[in-house]
């Protein structure tokens, strides 16, 4: 079916080292074309200081809502107290928590001393929450801040958060146990 004059007997490869260095060379160049292309056409704001990229974040296998809160934290879009998009902008800015400073992300993340317990057990290697942090390329560090964010309820919206009861008073009116009905564990067990 091929023409035999059309296929050489023996085909002339390249080295190997060469072909490698090439497809480098050439995916790079692709990668720095897309990435200017995708600036030309969706500018990122001002605001935001995380630039894009041709690899995945991290950010990307953890659930949905977790990472919507970090990345509307780390754009200051968030529901903290020094985030003025969702609320006025003479508000207090002081961190609900313990008062000490501003509610940024920094803060809330790395500083609150009101959170300390919480964040020496899930946050180990956590010291920057910046553009270039390592919890852009690790993937435990991202779970970590995942799990400490769900827990405090961090940057969640005010309307999800439980409302706080004094320490003093119990949560809910306690009551004594109740026995469970003749015949009711009868299923479970036999």
């Amino acid at each position: 079916m091929i023409n035999s004059h059309v296929v050489c007997p023996t085909p002339i490869l390249l080295p190997r080292s060469l072909m490698d260095s090439t497809y480098s060379a050439l995916k790079k160049r692709v990668r720095v074309k897309l990435l200017v292309a995708w600036a030309s056409l969706f500018p990122t704001l001002g605001y935001y200081l995380h630039t894009p990229a041709m690899h995945p974040r991290p950010f990307i296998g953890l659930g949905k809502f977790v990472a919507g809160r970090i990345h509307q934290m780390r754009a200051g879009k968030g529901y903290l107290a020094a985030h003025p998009t969702w609320r006025s902008p003479d508000a207090d800015t002081s961190c609900p928590r313990c008062g000490l400073e501003p509610e940024t992300f920094e803060h809330a993340i790395l500083s609150c001393p009101s959170r300390e317990h919480i964040r020496s057990r899930l946050l180990h290697g956590i010291t920057d929450v910046g553009p270039e942090a390592p919890l852009r390329s690790s993937l435990p560090l991202p779970k970590g801040l995942a799990a400490f964010i769900a827990i405090t309820s961090t940057g969640f919206p005010p309307t999800m958060s439980p409302p706080t009861t004094p320490p003093s008073s119990p949560p809910f009116p306690l009551s004594p146990p109740q026995a469970a009905p003749p015949g009711f564990w009868s299923f479970f067990v036999g």
